[in-house]
């Protein structure tokens, strides 16, 4: 495959994010240059998985670029410094939300904005509370919508959460190689609950 520009986007659930910064190292293994894109939470909310800087300051390691901060920087990517694709990991609820109704106030969403607007693909790794409740029909939505695509999801503790569902974050290499081949893996994985 050849090298791309792929733009990395984090949202924040903060409890799923020190999963997802070892992934931007695995897409930079094929030897393309990822963006990373962090939303207003991740820059500036302190939580008990670890705080803003903590984080800011391993995604820019694994990445081994400074994140795009800012509305301002997010254009750019857009007109100025195409992506060939953007995965957005974590995603969620919340920017699940505002994305599927086309609201871009976040530099995650509006690199997305402009990413779809290049009619490039835009890859999702979704980790949201109420994925199989008010959610559900925002995913719906985005499924079936051109260049975008789901790594595969599945329900993360069905006994105690049963509407939370959560990506495999470790098929977000594939999804994406798949995404660039304009082709979905099955979006939607079956848990035994044995």
């Amino acid at each position: 495959m050849d090298k791309k520009r792929i733009g990395f986007g984090l949202t924040g659930s903060f409890c799923t994010v020190d999963q997802v910064i070892p992934m931007i190292q695995e897409i930079k293994s094929l030897g393309h240059t990822v963006i990373p894109i962090v939303s207003h939470n991740l820059q500036t909310v302190d939580t008990r998985f670890g705080s803003s800087a903590h984080f800011l300051a391993e995604i820019e390691k694994c990445a081994e670029y400074k994140p795009v901060t800012s509305m301002v920087e997010a254009e750019g990517l857009g007109p100025s410094t195409p992506l060939d694709a953007l995965v957005i990991a974590p995603m969620t609820g919340t920017s699940l939300s505002k994305f599927s109704q086309g609201i871009s106030d976040t530099p995650v969403l509006f690199a997305a904005k402009a990413t779809l607007r290049n009619n490039k693909p835009v890859v999702l790794a979704i980790s949201t509370n109420d994925g199989l409740g008010q959610n559900g029909v925002n995913i719906m939505s985005l499924l079936k919508t051109k260049h975008i695509y789901f790594v595969p999801f599945t329900q993360d503790n069905p006994e105690t959460k049963p509407n939370s569902i959560v990506s495999e974050f470790s098929l977000i290499k594939p999804t994406l190689e798949h995404a660039l081949m304009s082709k979905q893996l099955q979006p939607v994985l079956h848990q035994n609950t044995k």
